[in-house]
């Protein structure tokens, strides 16, 4: 036991690494810190206690086994690792870089219950992945026997690429419709690149169109082609577009035009990254450069917002909330590094009005009884209203569905009051036969490594249908 490689918590420190000077990295979108030294990396995971009930994998959505590859890491089986790693997860260097550790894994690791810190797990994974990808361990997808049938996947975000690669895998040919002219959806899109590198997302696109995903990238179903068109083309489909309605801001002025959602803001600085030419940011409404900077919400895209805004100049940035810091949903490790930038949070704070002047005017909050989730309603505090300068306006509110049966022209397709779409518990399909559904648009808006695990799903779900309409068809004939 002296010399066992794990069980190092109590006496080696926790240590991420270390992030760029705040002053430096708001200067750009590059990823703010690196990735760990291989000795770095093997001394973290081995701070891991490799607990009778892995707590970690308990609460990640994949199960991902992690102090099985904490141990291979600090054995410096690397390649090991990964492929263990990778076993059941399909991007695992993405999760290692924007899944809100705190809140899962690490936030329930038994290490962090004792008072020594969290083992890194994200950071390791992070290492890992990346590490197989320079060294080439990261194989080409290798399609599995032509089944000669085809699957048409409607969105090309995490959870259809996922569903996409395992599809592959089982041959079947595979078609990918997203209405952006680049695949990956919000990783490529919506998050930004000092949380997730482009190249990073890239490579594994290009991985699975090297592996005979037949991506169809600007195509908007329900303008080039209707889902009954589809359903037609193929043998099954798999809507899985996610949820891009910026939820409306109910106040007055609500419509000014400084007052801009958060997608399309994102949107817009993701794409000039890129090297895009994009109108909006150029001609300065979707620009924060000189702008005193108002991010309304307290997730996740909201950080997303805020942090971005930072990096583009604005002359300042403040976060308005209305419930505390610690009842927000983003990741506290979010509104930290946002914090070091110079951003500034207001809590128990929402809006009341946007005047012509630039004027927000903000109402306080305070914290009533808990509504029906367990959360501590906000309701508006009487000790008076405080106005704020505003040139840009940012909403980050949250999504909800698009209305999808009039958009894909598919009124029979049953969809919930909020217009996610509702599937079988078990089969994953819905009102439609042959038509799934899986990720956002099913359970809301939610975390990337749900969609990941939902893609998973759907794909098992969609091998045993086919297979079974295959036999169907050859009993027929």
């Amino acid at each position: 036991m002296a010399h066992d490689s794990m069980l190092k918590f109590v006496v080696r420190p926790q240590t991420y690494p270390a992030k760029r000077d705040p002053s430096v990295r708001a200067e750009d979108f590059a990823e703010i810190a690196a990735r760990y030294a291989p000795p770095a990396a093997e001394d973290q995971a081995g701070r891991c206690s490799q607990c009778g009930v892995p707590y970690c994998s308990v609460h990640c959505p994949l199960h991902n086994h992690i102090p099985d590859w904490l141990r291979l890491t600090a054995e410096g089986r690397l390649r090991e690792a990964y492929e263990l790693s990778n076993s059941t997860s399909t991007m695992p260097e993405i999760c290692g870089r924007i899944c809100p550790q705190d809140r899962l894994c690490e936030g329930n690791c038994v290490v962090e219950f004792t008072g020594h810190g969290a083992v890194t797990i994200g950071s390791v994974e992070k290492f890992i992945t990346d590490t197989a990808w320079e060294e080439g361990w990261v194989e080409p997808l290798v399609p599995g026997p032509a089944r000669g049938q085809s699957v048409a996947v409607i969105g090309a975000g995490p959870a259809g690429l996922t569903a996409a690669e395992y599809l592959r895998g089982h041959g079947y040919d595979v078609h990918v419709y997203d209405r952006h002219d680049r695949a990956g959806g919000l990783l490529t899109y919506g998050i930004p690149g000092f949380k997730l590198e482009k190249p990073v997302v890239m490579r594994r696109v290009e991985r699975l169109k090297a592996g005979g995903i037949v991506f169809h990238e600007g195509f908007s179903v329900g303008e080039q082609a209707g889902l009954d068109e589809l359903r037609q083309r193929h043998d099954a489909v798999l809507i899985a577009t996610g949820v891009y309605k910026a939820r409306a801001l109910d106040v007055a002025g609500g419509d000014d035009n400084r007052v801009v959602a958060a997608l399309d803001y994102l949107i817009a600085s993701n794409r000039k990254g890129f090297g895009d030419a994009v109108p909006a940011f150029d001609g300065g409404v979707l620009n924060a450069e000189g702008k005193h900077v108002v991010v309304i919400g307290g997730g996740d895209t909201a950080m997303d917002c805020v942090r971005t805004a930072i990096r583009q100049g604005a002359a300042s940035v403040k976060c308005l909330y209305r419930r505390d810091r610690t009842n927000m949903p983003g990741s506290q490790r979010e509104v930290a590094n946002a914090e070091e930038e110079g951003a500034e949070f207001v809590w128990l704070s929402a809006p009341a009005a946007f005047d012509a002047d630039g004027t927000v005017r903000a109402r306080k909050m305070r914290l009533g009884a808990a509504d029906a989730s367990g959360r501590r309603a906000p309701e508006p505090d009487p000790s008076g209203d405080f106005t704020l300068h505003a040139d840009l306006v940012v909403k980050a509110l949250g999504f909800d569905a698009e209305d999808l049966p009039t958009l894909f022209g598919a009124p029979e397709l049953g969809v919930s009051r909020w217009g996610t779409v509702l599937v079988d518990g078990k089969t994953l399909m819905t009102s439609l036969d042959g038509v799934f559904a899986a990720g956002d648009i099913v359970r809301g808006a939610s975390l990337v490594v749900w969609a990941i695990r939902d893609g998973r799903d759907v794909a098992a779900t969609m091998h045993k249908w086919l297979k079974a309409k295959a036999k169907a068809g050859r009993v027929a004939a």
